[in-house]
């Protein structure tokens, strides 16, 4: 069996810490546990191939900047031969408070413009995602800024810990399926 797992995020050093690139992140920390690499000159994005017992993940961090997410989640899911139910997609979510890890098997793009091209470009919504909470505390009309900024000292503390989890997340999504991993991470 194979899997897509895609971290949603912008490509640039002047966006690497950033609070919109928890799914770089969370990539990069399972490829690095793993003792695999990126290869980034791949179309598209970068590519990194890992096993998991008898599953074959296919991690992609895409290099089409977060709003054009879609065009490379579709030429991978073509591509790897990937069936959508498959698919999982990692972002940030501004609803939840930081931290908060929530697995959906379907959903609105919520106002996240990654999402929103992913469903546009594949024509549907039925699609997994881990959404991590990055809160939303920030004054009105500050939306952009805060998304782009780092995490705070504070939340840096706490963040090895919650992508340790969403790791746990992705590994359990493979292996048991999504509605075990639902019931077993959803309420925690």
């Amino acid at each position: 069996m194979k899997y897509l797992i895609v971290g949603l995020g912008n490509i640039g050093p002047e966006y690497a810490d950033s609070r919109h690139n928890i799914g770089f992140m969370i990539l990069d920390a399972l490829a690095k546990a793993s003792n695999i690499v990126f290869d980034v000159n791949k179309r598209y994005g970068a590519i990194a191939e890992m096993s998991l017992k008898n599953k074959q993940l296919v991690l992609l961090k895409p290099s089409t900047f977060m709003n054009l997410s879609g065009n490379a989640v579709r030429y991978w899911i073509q591509k790897e031969k990937i069936v959508p139910e498959n698919l999982l997609i990692v972002v940030d979510d501004l609803a939840l408070p930081f931290g908060t890890l929530r697995l959906k098997t379907k959903g609105s793009d919520a106002g996240h413009n990654g999402l929103k091209n992913i469903q546009e470009t594949l024509t549907t919504s039925n699609y997994c995602r881990l959404r991590f909470g990055i809160g939303n505390d920030f004054p009105s009309g500050r939306q952009i800024d805060f998304v782009l900024n780092p995490f705070t000292e504070a939340e840096q503390k706490c963040l090895p810990e919650r992508i340790d989890k969403a790791i746990e997340i992705i590994q359990n999504f493979c292996l048991a399926g999504v509605d075990n991993t639902m019931n077993k991470f959803n309420n925690k």
